[in-house]
């Protein structure tokens, strides 16, 4: 118990939970709200080029700009060391856009039909028939998405410089692999400093963890359905 004290007592850690949580719920509501109107508007079928389109989506899922690109297309937006860096270029996921599109396509064009002969627009129709019955796919986008966020470090290692927007991940990198526990073992002995360290490492993963494990039980009832309505059909 001294060793998750010691870990929650280290103010970058509190910090790193603080930014982890603000990036987890804005980039998730960014992803989805992106992801669903990329969906629905490439599963109309009245929609011109949206093969052509789906074509250009699944190219980016096998080929990149690279990293040198992306950091210099960073950089020249104005996001370098901002936490839009770490929001807004993941905001669409090819593979997830891909599943959500699938699963509009099994809804029965009857009932969007139906609403436009009762004068229903394309944002009623999304928002009063599609969503709500496309529900467990979007449970299954949710936990994908704040699983992605919060797992995420590598972006935050490339474009954050400010030690005040570092994620969880990006601090736990640093006490895992830089071995920064010193600060947190005061009035340890000498002889003990590094069995507490090791102590303070598997506490610093427990803590870092333990929200995902709380979450995933309420969603995981909704996971393989979710998948089985998006999967792809030939």
């Amino acid at each position: 118990m001294d060793a998750y004290t010691a870990v929650l007592q280290n103010p970058m850690v509190l910090t790193g939970y603080r930014n982890t949580l603000f990036y987890v719920i804005a980039g998730t509501a960014i992803n989805l709200i992106m992801t669903t109107l990329g969906a629905y508007a490439l599963s109309r079928r009245n929609v011109y080029f949206r093969n052509h389109i789906m074509l250009y989506i699944v190219i980016t899922m096998v080929f990149s700009g690279g990293l040198i690109p992306s950091f210099l297309l960073i950089n020249n937006l104005g996001m370098l060391n901002t936490p839009w860096a770490l929001l807004l270029p993941g905001a669409i996921n090819s593979f997830n856009l891909i599943i959500m599109r699938t699963a509009f396509q099994t809804i029965p064009a009857s009932l969007e039909e139906s609403a436009r002969i009762d004068g229903a627009n394309d944002w009623v129709i999304m928002t009063r028939i599609i969503i709500p019955l496309s529900m467990p796919v979007i449970a299954v986008m949710i936990l994908w998405y704040a699983v992605g966020h919060w797992n995420s470090y590598f972006n935050a290692l490339i474009y954050l410089r400010d030690r005040e927007l570092f994620p969880l991940q990006l601090v736990l990198r640093e006490i895992l692999i830089s071995n920064s526990t010193d600060n947190m073992m005061t009035g340890a002995a000498t002889g003990d400093r590094m069995d507490i360290g090791i102590t303070i490492k598997y506490a610093t993963i427990i803590v870092s963890t333990l929200p995902i494990l709380v979450l995933y039980p309420f969603l995981q009832k909704y996971f393989v359905h979710g998948v089985m309505i998006g999967a792809l059909k030939e």
